[in-house]
């Protein structure tokens, strides 16, 4: 009987009933189908058609707004928008610019994709190195090395750790370590190789550790005052770098060591050496470049120095008519004159290193300036036109900037005198007057030591003569110099023109390109809208199978 039922099938809803009725117990086992008929066409009865639609309805709105959803999801990420260039992440830079008396540290950074291939670089933030000049640790091993710690630690701190492994360091040692390589060599080699060791073992890109030529001195502190002048690339309204299309300026640069003169020239330079071509931001310049070793601020003085003690002869004082009438100081005749290299050719036979002489001024302009003027050698020149000691040079042409100690010069004759110095006379009105100074009016009027007064007037007359008689400036040219220390934030000198030829051998990165949001959340987000999407269909899908199979069974 059991198996018979089993096997039956329920062929209407009465036929299912009777035998729900005949086997109340094991109806669900005998007829599964048939049981699941009789209760669902109940359901039916009891709720009505207006029940059932209600609850189809309740699972397919859920499934409809998920389905919205993504449509519109969708449409406004793919639909056409605006193309907008990202900012690029900053790269940056570091240069150690071993001067003759100090060290300073420059950190640069530009825009990781580059104008033309070169980086439009601005000065991040500046460390002055505690002590002397790498070239004063000749003899004192682990010196020079040590001094340049804090800085570097500094440089660790301000970069971020992502861009360490990218930002080259460069030190570029100028005229002071170019003089004790003349002296000793060995020494010179001992300082750089330990500089070198401590810089590899900081995270960044270690570049170079090497003594500058004249010329590249020259060349890159040209780069630097056009660069800041903007005379290169303009930052235009529109938002871009443009070309202003400018003449270039002129460079002159006095350290304390030797001094330069750079400029654009069109002329034929007869010196071979003189001649230096640089690419920048796309466009090739042709310059005249001359660097003046023993003619720095600090070694000019220690030759007229030793050239006076010379004249004079070696005795225990000694007149000095560029010092101010009531100053005098002592010196030793070895470590403050004739150790120097730049002093070799007014070196007495025999002398005492640790002599003391008294130097007492006399505060003479005109004996000063003739004294002065004998530093400079304006004959014996083999080509058609010099400046002075042999070396071609073209005329000057264009505007000029000088900094560094000439801007230092400069300053003091204006505060001193309250003289513009606009053009030659007021010029030479103004050193007069600084010549006839005493000291204490000098410290005075600009709350300087005497230790720097000391010099103004050696200094200012050593800039007369170079200028003049030396460059071959006259009234009609002088007035387009212009003495600035610092331009556009930045301290001018060789430093930043080195790290802008440095910046266009760093590979640069391309700027990123975003719709409405950056690549990777709008990547995301379309991910989870098609997601979305998916599962709408899905569950619409499914109910409507459902909704089928029972419209089949009934």
């Amino acid at each position: 009987m059991h198996a018979a039922v089993r096997g039956s099938v329920c062929s209407d809803k009465a036929h299912c009933r009777q035998l729900v009725d005949i086997h109340p117990s094991s109806a669900g086992g005998v007829c599964t189908v048939c049981a699941e008929q009789l209760r669902s066409s109940e359901l039916s009865e009891r709720t009505g058609p207006g029940s059932s639609m209600a609850l189809r309805c309740a699972h397919t709105i859920p499934a409809v707004v998920l389905l919205i959803l993504a449509v519109v999801g969708l449409l406004l990420l793919v639909l056409p928008t605006k193309v907008t260039e990202m900012p690029p992440e900053h790269m940056y830079g570091i240069v150690l610019d071993a001067g003759s008396s100090h060290t300073s540290m420059y950190i640069y950074k530009w825009p990781a994709d580059k104008q033309n291939g070169t980086g439009i670089v601005t000065q991040h933030s500046e460390c002055d190195v505690k002590g002397g000049g790498i070239s004063s640790y000749a003899g004192v091993p682990g010196g020079a090395a040590k001094s340049l710690e804090a800085c570097l630690e500094q440089a660790v701190k301000e970069i971020p750790k992502f861009r360490h492994h990218q930002t080259p360091l460069y030190l570029g040692a100028t005229a002071g370590m170019r003089l004790l390589n003349m002296v000793n060599a060995t020494e010179s080699q001992r300082v750089l190789k330990e500089v070198k060791k401590k810089m590899q073992s900081y995270p960044f890109k270690f570049k170079e550790a090497t003594i500058l030529s004249g010329q590249e001195e020259g060349a890159y502190g040209w780069v630097t005052v056009n660069y800041l002048l903007e005379n290169f690339v303009k930052y235009g309204f529109v938002g871009r770098w443009l070309k202003p299309g400018r003449d270039t300026i002129g460079a002159l640069d006095l350290g304390g060591a030797s001094t330069q003169i750079t400029f654009e020239t069109s002329e034929k330079v007869e010196d071979k050496d003189n001649v230096m071509e640089l690419k920048l931001y796309g466009q090739t310049y042709r310059l005249y470049t001359q660097s003046f070793l023993c003619y720095g601020q600090d070694q000019f003085l220690r030759k007229l120095l030793a050239y006076l003690i010379t004249v004079q002869g070696v005795k225990t004082q000694v007149f000095h008519p560029c010092y101010p009438q009531d100053f005098n100081t002592s010196i030793k005749l070895g470590e403050d004159v004739f150790d120097s290299p730049c002093t070799k050719r007014h070196r007495p036979a025999k002398f005492n290193s640790q002599m003391s002489v008294s130097v007492v001024g006399t505060g003479d302009y005109h004996e000063c300036l003739g004294n002065v003027t004998k530093m400079f050698s304006f004959d014996n020149c083999s080509f058609s036109r010099c400046s002075f000691d042999g070396v071609f040079q073209p005329s000057v042409r264009g505007n000029f900037m000088a900094f560094s100690a000439f801007f230092f010069t400069h300053s003091y004759l204006k505060g001193l005198t309250n003289i513009p110095i606009s053009c030659l006379g007021q010029l030479e009105e103004a050193i007069q007057l600084v010549c006839n100074m005493t000291i204490s009016e000098m410290t005075e009027k600009t709350k300087q030591p005497a230790k720097f007064m000391k010099n103004v007037c050696a200094v200012s007359n050593f800039v007369q003569v170079l200028l003049l008689q030396g460059y071959r400036f006259d009234e009609h040219s002088l007035p387009t110099i212009t003495f600035q220390k610092k331009a556009g934030g930045a301290s001018v000198g060789w430093a930043l023109g080195c790290m802008l030829s440095l910046s266009s051998m760093v590979p640069e990165e391309r700027p990123g390109l975003m719709k409405a949001l950056p690549s990777g959340p709008w990547a995301g987000i379309l991910f989870l809208f098609i997601t979305l999407l998916l599962i709408a269909l899905g569950y619409i899908l499914m109910i409507y199978r459902n909704a089928r199979a029972k419209e089949d069974m009934v």
